[in-house]
């Protein structure tokens, strides 16, 4: 049986000697294995036709975490604390959650990619949630703890897809942002808050597979309900090739 393709965005990072190199952090990529897919980079600085014929030979797109979304993408004002911020990036992810919706691929959104799925469809962010949103919890457990940390519990609504795959409407996760989901785009469903009622996880319904969450499950392979995650998305992926 020939595994599902699961396209990882990218992101770009300055480097001393080469000038630039685009990756993708090597978590997400054991993590869409393990469950099952074959993980391929979708490079930064491509043209819209060049997405187009990649798109075209995948099962599945992952939509990585990374740097803040541009503010004026969502008709914010940039804010002191606006962290990395790379245009090309939100030009190529904003196009391709078209292309990938238009073609009923099944998606997975982590942290930013939470966020640039909302603004795709007309949702705006927080361009630094301790600052814009009274009364929120600590969100931004980063740069000085360990990328698994247990941060803080998300509520998730009791008949979502998401409570199915993970078994649970309760769960632990780690929190490595400090943007967020402000006003949710009419076409998703929150489905996961945490306590401060940031929207922690949305979908899309009547939708193959279209779900997003703002915590980092790559990094908590030791816990099964995280895995179910990239098992369910890979599943989908693998059943909308056959």
């Amino acid at each position: 049986m020939t595994l599902p393709l699961i396209g990882l965005t990218a992101s770009r990072t300055p480097h001393q000697v080469v000038n630039t190199i685009i990756s993708v952090t090597e978590a997400y990529v054991q993590a869409v294995s393990r469950a099952g897919g074959a993980p391929v980079l979708i490079p930064l600085g491509l043209s819209e036709q060049a997405l187009v014929e990649i798109v075209a030979q995948l099962d599945g797109i992952l939509f990585t975490g990374g740097g803040d979304v541009e503010p004026g993408r969502y008709g914010a004002e940039n804010h002191p604390k606006l962290g990395e911020v790379d245009a090309d990036r939100d030009r190529l992810e904003l196009f391709l959650y078209q292309e990938t919706t238009q073609r009923g691929l099944p998606f997975l959104g982590i942290c930013r990619g939470i966020q640039v799925i909302n603004v795709a469809m007309g949702g705006t962010l927080y361009v630094d949630i301790a600052d814009q949103r009274p009364g929120a919890i600590k969100h931004d457990y980063y740069p000085d703890y360990p990328r698994n940390y247990p941060a803080h519990p998300v509520e998730v609504v009791t008949d979502s897809r998401l409570a199915g795959i993970l078994g649970s409407t309760s769960i632990e996760v780690n929190s490595l942002h400090h943007q967020g989901v402000e006003r949710l785009a009419a076409a998703f469903r929150a489905t996961g808050h945490s306590l401060d009622g940031l929207v922690e996880a949305l979908e899309l319904p009547d939708y193959r597979f279209g779900l997003a969450v703002q915590w980092h499950p790559e990094w908590l392979p030791e816990v099964e309900a995280m895995q179910n995650l990239f098992r369910a998305f890979v599943i989908a992926a693998g059943d909308r090739k056959r």
